[in-house]
């Protein structure tokens, strides 16, 4: 019999069907409006985020005709996990916890540098756990020490005010005793803590403790391990990323000895454990909740304690001194349990640690409850007088907090100067910037609030000032750093001018740039180039007006590089005046209006601490109500959710009080969603490509991280109006940074970027080619015509960030992405020739005669 004939040629490979997954951008929109189909059904989810379809779609991966045409879209809908109804404006009061948070993620990367790391990522725990404590001491402040202590204990401010006349002093009630009346007013910042550890506890058990879907061999640490995978056989899981609590085998030889051999790793967001953080927000609450409740307790104890110790009674002098010094034990406790250890993210970890989440909490609960009791015992003749004991308090918190930070900064230069990144903010000092507007904030907040109280108890007069009022007012520190709030705003002025300058300048110095540009592209149409043909004519004809308005666009977007500058401004100088303000009230023990006798000196203090009082209270009501219309009106959301989606993207590292994280179920979602449909279309040939726009492309990159090497194979990633270099490359350098997208670009199958010099958000990604082409494409002409033409009779909008699938280059770069992803192979007919069993020629028998060509 004859040999085999030889299979033909495989045929060019058969499209399969085609997915195109959209992730919208902060301030959300309806699935109905980014699928542009009314009829709209859901996939998978619920109320919080859910993935759409239209309704001819359903089933579209069956029809065989759609695998040869555009992609079968989805939307997937995540607004509703940073927004919702008006109560969730209440979120903004979390303000400083979030931005403490932030500074957490900002840290340079260093490889190898595992014991610095831990060391910025503890530095930044205290800070946090620091404006927990100054909170909860503001509210004591109110409560215990303006209402219970100087008001109660004052005829005039009692009288009136029916509310608080139970606890005058001068009533002679069972409540009139100091003691007594502080441990009633206790109960005020007792819930404040409770509404606390409230909200952290519920936004956890819906966000952190719902675990992401699980592959086959995903690590998991519960006590009995499962089988530890790396989607990536051929690196290993970055040890010095935020996980300071996991430390990989080689890190200590790294930091040892420099010159080991480099293993490639791989970058933090790809961890299993990165977006669950269940166990190390359950810690990180027990220990604020505990340094709330601690706090209540020692400024209940204080006044009571130092009357004992000039008193006849043995037995409270030894009480007083037990609880100064469980106390003392119970500070030091909850300082280990936040420094002790920070994230676990190299696997999927499950456990709870009991002693620190229940007995930590219990425990100070127990010592504020004896706190109580003890101040509560009778002490007749005890007459509260000034203020109350423990004003120096919020002195050693201030100037803790300043040492912290500038710890923190020589910490990230040291990491920074391991590893310098040129784009990176501030030279590295990105993260101990944003701790200093932390710490602003929660004095502004809390100092604002007891500013307000004491000029609405005070009467006609203004505290510490000696006037006509009727108690002697807050802490004069506080007094102080309100009146450095006028001073900070006029320095701020010089900046921001110089920045209205330069972008005036530069929107005039673009002009003729952006008529060059135009005119080219119309040369391009008269040549007959392709694109410019889809484009159409632009209609171009020199218009001055046009011209600046487009010119004064790009301009104006260019703004947004030069946030490092404010932010940097603005955090030097809020660290020396708050330094200014410490020595002031220290050196004056008077508010800044008596600190200086006559002159223009004493005037112009007296003006700054009355604009400064007016202006934080102004300052938080209009927080408050500004973020409350923001939750309502979806154009407002869209002005102020680039701040609130970058903050409440990241885990709850370092403060557990701080709004969830919404990445915690998004990226599971998308990452469960891409696994599930290409496996179930992998026979077919599926492909999928994932589009995300603004804040949607971080989620998109990082689902797209999360993936397993043979899903990824199959996955095309699109990004426009993205921030991913832009903001997050440049703030969180040790995440996003260059090593990180030349990571993704070389494991996504392929990437492109869309953006426009008018975007004040996207940008480009600055990814050099490499094995792979550059992510970027060429910048988006916007808008996309000059003038009138017959394509364009109206002129075309300029849509800066938004409305990026308008553009005719959309569809191109999406189609392009389409078609680099592999289909089914074709296989080669066989002609059926003689078994190969009786030819010479063949040294084997039994063959089936097929090959697969």
């Amino acid at each position: 019999m004859s040999a085999e004939a030889p299979a033909e040629p495989p045929q060019p490979s058969a499209p399969g069907p085609a997915l195109e997954l959209l992730v919208h951008g902060v301030g959300g929109t309806t699935p109905q409006e980014m699928l542009g189909d009314p009829r709209t059904v859901l996939v998978s989810g619920d109320e919080k985020a859910a993935v759409f379809r239209r309704a001819d779609d359903v089933g579209a991966e069956r029809d065989p005709a759609r695998g040869r045409g555009d992609p079968v879209p989805e939307a997937y809908c995540w607004s509703n996990l940073t927004s919702g109804n008006g109560a969730r404006a209440l979120w903004l009061l979390l303000l400083p916890f979030m931005v403490a948070n932030l500074a957490h993620w900002m840290r340079p990367r260093a490889r190898g540098r595992v014991r610095t790391t831990r060391v910025y990522g503890a530095l930044v725990r205290l800070v946090a756990l620091s404006l927990t404590v100054v909170m909860t001491a503001a509210a004591c402040e109110v409560a215990l020490d303006l209402v219970a202590w100087q008001c109660a204990g004052s005829a005039p401010c009692t009288d009136g005010r029916s509310w608080i006349g139970f606890l005058a002093a001068d009533g002679g009630g069972w409540w009139s005793q100091p003691g007594r009346r502080l441990a009633l007013a206790a109960l005020v910042p007792v819930a404040l803590v409770g509404l606390l550890w409230y909200l952290s506890n519920r936004t956890w058990t819906a966000y952190e403790s719902q675990r992401p879907p699980l592959g086959e061999h995903t690590p998991v640490a519960d006590g009995s391990r499962r089988a530890t995978h790396n989607p990536h056989p051929e690196v290993e899981d970055e040890g010095d990323g935020d996980g300071e609590g996991e430390e990989d085998e080689h890190a200590g030889d790294r930091e040892r000895d420099p010159q080991a051999p480099q293993t490639a790793v791989r970058f933090a967001l790809g961890r299993p454990g990165f977006w669950y953080g269940r166990r190390h927000v359950a810690r990180l609450r027990a220990a604020h909740t505990a340094a709330g409740f601690l706090t209540v307790a020692a400024a209940v104890t204080g006044a009571p304690a130092r009357h004992d110790r000039g008193g006849d009674s043995a037995l409270l002098q030894a009480l007083g001194i037990l609880l100064t010094g469980t106390l003392a034990l119970g500070a030091c406790a909850v300082v280990w349990v936040v420094v002790h250890r920070g994230r676990s993210e190299r696997r999927f970890d499950v456990r709870v640690e009991r002693t620190a989440v229940t007995a930590l909490p219990g425990a100070s609960l127990t010592v504020l409850a004896g706190a109580l009791v003890y101040a509560s015992w009778s002490r007749p003749g005890w007459e509260s007088h000034g203020t109350l004991p423990g004003e120096l308090a919020f002195s050693v918190l201030t100037i803790a907090q300043g040492v912290l930070v500038v710890a923190l900064a020589a910490v990230a230069l040291r990491l920074h100067c391991r590893a310098r990144h040129p784009r990176s903010v501030l030279g590295g000092l990105g993260g101990p910037a944003v701790a200093v507007l932390a710490c602003a904030l929660g004095s502004v907040m809390t100092g604002g609030t007891a500013q307000r109280v004491a000029d609405w108890l005070d009467g006609p007069g203004t505290p510490g000032m000696d006037g006509d009022g009727f108690i002697p007012g807050p802490p004069v520190l506080l007094s102080w750093q309100a009146s450095v709030i006028p001073v900070l705003l006029a320095l701020l002025f010089l900046p921001a001018l110089a920045l209205v300058v330069r972008t005036w300048l530069t929107g005039r110095r673009l002009g003729g740039a952006v008529e060059r540009e135009y005119e080219r592209w119309d040369s391009r149409l008269d040549r007959g180039d392709p694109a410019a043909r889809r484009l159409g004519d632009t209609g171009w004809r020199p218009d001055p007006v046009r011209t600046r308005r487009i010119a004064g666009a790009r301009a104006r977007a260019a703004l947004t590089d030069s946030a490092p500058l404010i932010v940097g401004v603005l955090a030097a100088a809020t660290l020396l005046l708050g330094a200014a303000a410490v020595y002031g009230a220290w050196r004056s023990d008077a508010v800044p209006g008596r600190a200086f006798e006559g002159g223009f000196a004493d005037s112009a203090a007296q003006a700054v601490q009355f604009l400064g009082s007016w202006l934080v209270g102004f300052g938080i009501l209009l927080f408050v109500t500004w973020g409350r219309r923001a939750y309502r009106d979806p154009s407002a959301r869209r002005t102020i959710g680039i701040l609130w989606d970058v903050g409440t993207f990241w885990p709850r590292a370092a403060h557990p009080f701080a709004p969830p994280c919404y990445a915690e179920r998004a990226v599971p979602d998308l990452t469960w969603r891409m696994s599930t449909w290409t496996a179930q279309t992998r026979a077919r040939g599926g492909r999928l490509v994932i589009s995300g726009h603004s804040q949607g492309s971080v989620l998109a990159a990082s689902a797209v991280w999360q993936l397993p090497a043979e899903t990824r194979g199959r996955v095309a990633l699109l990004t426009y109006g993205s921030p991913l270099e832009r903001l997050y490359g440049r703030w969180f350098p040790a995440y996003f940074g260059p090593e990180a997208l030349r990571a993704l670009r070389d494991e996504v199958h392929c990437w492109s970027n869309l953006w426009r010099p008018t975007d004040p958000i996207g940008g480009p990604v600055r990814v050099p080619s490499g094995p792979r082409p550059s992510p970027d494409r060429t910048a988006l002409k916007d808008p996309v015509a000059y003038g009138r033409s017959e394509r364009h009779p109206l002129p075309e909008p300029i849509r800066g960030h938004s409305d990026y699938q308008a553009d005719p280059a959309f569809a191109d770069a999406r189609a392009d992405l389409l078609s680099r992803i592999p289909g089914v192979p074709r296989q080669g007919r066989r002609r059926r020739g003689p078994r190969s069993g009786t030819d010479p020629r063949k040294g084997r028998q039994g063959s089936s005669g097929r090959s697969s060509g």
